[in-house]
């Protein structure tokens, strides 16, 4: 039975217009399945509630909550997640990252620091914040909209970088590889068929 981690949602970040991959990111069957479906499912495990995060859908399925924030970039779909549950956490995957596992979401909630805005992977060695692989926490949100409004770019690892973040490491650098081309999408599945 696996421990769920009360008031931490989880978002599955599929809204991307995968224009470098040349086809959508969140459809690529990485795990045999679609990625945004493996990634919901890997995120569900741990999480009160899971969502799909889009940039507009007919879907009528509740997994997917549609981008509703004059916002550019992933935070219009966190924001929009934050405001239909304003009081919980979020733990963000993004869905190009291909090698995310069930240790580094399980180790990355083992190290959550509620004092912070976020607990963030960063590459070792590295202090920049994986804002997409991250546990935001409720109070982040109302200052990235405040840092939005002043004209800031919408950029989420600027936003961490600039305020109280907590950084730890993956126990390996290859969960946090970003697939958005077609090279490293023959990459990942190299790593992959390694496992």
């Amino acid at each position: 039975m696996t421990l769920r981690n009360k008031g931490v949602y989880g978002l599955v970040l599929s809204g991307g217009k995968s224009s470098r991959m040349g086809r959508d990111k969140s459809k690529i069957a990485y795990h045999g399945q679609p990625q945004e479906e493996y990634l919901f499912g890997l995120l569900d495990r741990f999480c009160d509630h899971t969502f799909i995060s889009v940039r507009s859908s007919s879907e009528k399925d509740e997994r997917y909550i549609t981008d509703d924030q004059p916002y550019r970039g992933p935070l219009n779909g966190m924001l929009s997640a934050h405001k239909r549950f304003p009081e919980v956490a979020w733990f963000v995957l993004a869905c190009d990252l291909p090698l995310a596992d069930e240790r580094s979401v399980k180790e990355l909630l083992q190290a959550r620091d509620r004092s912070f805005f976020a607990t963030s992977y960063a590459l070792k060695g590295s202090e920049l914040p994986e804002p997409l692989f991250a546990i935001w926490e409720a109070e982040a949100f109302s200052e990235a909209e405040a840092y939005l409004l002043k004209g800031e770019k919408s950029c989420p690892r600027k936003f961490l970088l600039n305020n109280n973040t907590h950084i730890i490491h993956p126990y390996s650098d290859k969960v946090l590889m970003n697939a958005n081309s077609e090279e490293e999408y023959q990459k990942a599945m190299e790593i992959i068929g390694h496992r």
